[in-house]
């Protein structure tokens, strides 16, 4: 099988260029996983109640991780999907010995390089990649530094952090297709690209186009440069609008339950969307290199589009969305709530709800 990237390199990259967390001392951490853990039990019986959202598929406890841990969840997920889609692609046209091993080598430190930077940025995340129907984690550190920079209420702001990530693995598991179906968009990108050969190399420049950024500022080329074909132009836009759905559902979420559990909720808010929108140049052009900007974006325009909807026909409503990959939001219909209401529920559906 043709090797894309050493997996192992990347982990053993990932591990050199993490950044170590704040320092505290072991009873410290303790206290902060065993909080974590806490926590996200509370906040699954908030979002379940706020929601009418429940899990269908049993799913693994929280893992409260450190940076390193969490760059190598997600290489042991990546591991998984991109290995058989790259045995797939390539069938039995084999690069020469020495060019496959120095590929994948060097392709294995960009990866690394690019997990080691996220893996300081992260506070938590639903990893659907490493099995079904995936696993949360909650980066203990980091979630640890940006408390104390925000200084904020740490059990207000772990709970606030933990309705977020908490809604994402609802989506996941009171909706059982859907980790199928996000999978199988990835795979239909692929399979839209112009030959197998010409996808490898495009998927190596895009690492390198990412491993590059972090380390020039001055760069201007865009991850976007991988995506060349019409077909695989339209997947992009079905993953866009889940995406956006998604992450707006886990925003409006956790502003609505907040209130309700957090005291500091308000505080917490405008400070995290300061730091959200700050950022040295070079921090700003990572940020928009890896997506991240885009998806900070996808947070507004998602919790806008939930908003509209539960306004017009409630949260069972809204709850249609997740019926079958059908009644997902088009990415024309993030923008007007009232189409997408139109086109699921009918016109009448646009009444706003009762009580």
């Amino acid at each position: 099988m043709a090797q894309f990237v050493d997996w192992d390199l990347a982990a053993a990259t990932a591990g050199a260029l993490s950044k170590s967390g704040p320092r505290v001392s072991y009873a410290e951490a303790t206290d902060v996983v065993g909080d974590l853990r806490r926590l996200t039990d509370e906040a699954a019986g908030h979002v379940a109640d706020y929601t009418g959202l429940r899990a269908q598929v049993a799913h693994p406890p929280v893992r409260v991780v450190d940076r390193r841990d969490w760059a190598a969840a997600n290489i042991a997920g990546l591991r998984e999907v991109v290995s058989p889609l790259v045995e797939r692609l390539s069938g039995d046209k084999r690069p020469g010995a020495l060019t496959e091993a120095i590929g994948s080598r060097v392709t294995g430190v960009q990866a690394g390089t690019v997990l080691a930077y996220l893996s300081g940025r992260v506070l938590g995340q639903y990893e659907v990649f490493a099995g079904d129907p995936g696993q949360l984690l909650l980066v203990a550190p980091n979630i640890l530094e940006v408390e104390r920079k925000l200084g904020a209420n740490s059990r207000d702001f772990r709970l606030w952090v933990c309705l977020h990530e908490v809604t994402h693995r609802t989506q996941f598991t009171a909706v059982p297709w859907m980790r199928a179906y996000f999978l199988g968009e990835v795979q239909a990108f692929v399979d839209a690209s112009q030959g197998g050969e010409h996808l490898l190399e495009r998927l190596r420049r895009g690492v390198a186009t990412l491993s590059d950024a972090i380390k020039d500022p001055e760069s201007r080329a865009s991850v976007l440069d991988i995506v060349q074909t019409p077909a695989q132009r339209a997947v992009l836009d079905r993953l866009t609008a889940l995406m956006t759905l998604l992450e707006g559902h886990a925003e409006f979420v956790m502003d609505g339950v907040g209130p309700q559990v957090i005291p500091s909720v308000e505080s917490i808010r405008a400070a995290f969307n300061r730091r959200r929108e700050s950022g040295n140049p070079l921090e700003k052009a990572i940020r928009r290199l890896l997506g991240i900007e885009v998806k900070m974006r996808q947070y507004a325009e998602g919790r806008k589009f939930v908003h509209g909807v539960v306004d017009r026909v409630g949260m069972a409503g809204f709850n249609k969305i997740f019926s079958s990959p059908l009644t997902l939001p088009r990415l024309d219909e993030l923008g007007d709530p009232d189409a997408w209401v139109n086109r699921v529920h009918g016109p009448a559906g646009a009444t706003p709800p009762v009580g």
